[in-house]
């Protein structure tokens, strides 16, 4: 069994800013087959899907995005699923928009959303897809990522979401360290 969670804000506030991310890229896939995230359980909303004879559970945890790690560790214990089997898809304001960045561990590099997962798992060996949304420093950093995508930035984005779409495919046939080789070497759309 495999945990995808896509980290974002709970509320239509939020929904299309830079912090979400990772909800949109949750909401595209399941849209692939044809269903939506919408079961609920401990302060998440979450689908189950068979893939590849797997099952597959997409989450978009609706605390804050502080709290995310709470969400998640409710998931894993009730699921009784594996650290080794966690994706986690986060915006990254390290990396320009049109980028991503496969990672198998690592620091939460000041992310609080994966500081909280970090927490609540007691690791940060759990497999990460950073979605760069690039970082205008004029702007405080809380408001920057609270913040809309402009529809020039929105095609780009549109752009990454299906690719990491593919990404996710072959997430679910092959080895990470395979799709991170394929897909580390791209890098970008």
């Amino acid at each position: 069994m495999k945990l995808i969670v896509g980290l974002g804000n709970p509320g239509l506030a939020y929904s299309n800013t830079r912090h979400n991310v990772g909800f949109m890229i949750i909401d595209y896939y399941v849209n692939k087959y044809g269903v939506k995230v919408n079961k609920q359980k401990f302060h998440g909303l979450y689908q189950d899907l068979i893939i590849n004879n797997e099952k597959v559970i997409f989450l978009k945890p609706q605390s804050f995005m502080n709290l995310s790690g709470e969400v998640v560790k409710k998931f894993v214990d009730f699921f009784k699923i594996s650290v080794d089997d966690i994706l986690v898809i986060n915006d990254d304001l390290d990396l320009s928009l049109g980028k991503y960045k496969l990672k198998s561990s690592g620091s939460s590099g000041g992310h609080n959303g994966l500081k909280n997962i970090e927490f609540h798992l007691n690791t940060k060996n759990y497999k990460r897809l950073k979605v760069g949304i690039s970082n205008d420093k004029k702007i405080d950093t809380k408001d920057y990522v609270l913040g809309h995508f402009s529809e020039s930035d929105l095609k780009v984005l549109t752009t990454v979401i299906e690719k990491t779409s593919d990404i996710l495919d072959d997430f679910f046939k092959y080895s990470f360290d395979k799709v991170m080789n394929i897909y580390n070497t791209k890098g970008e759309i």
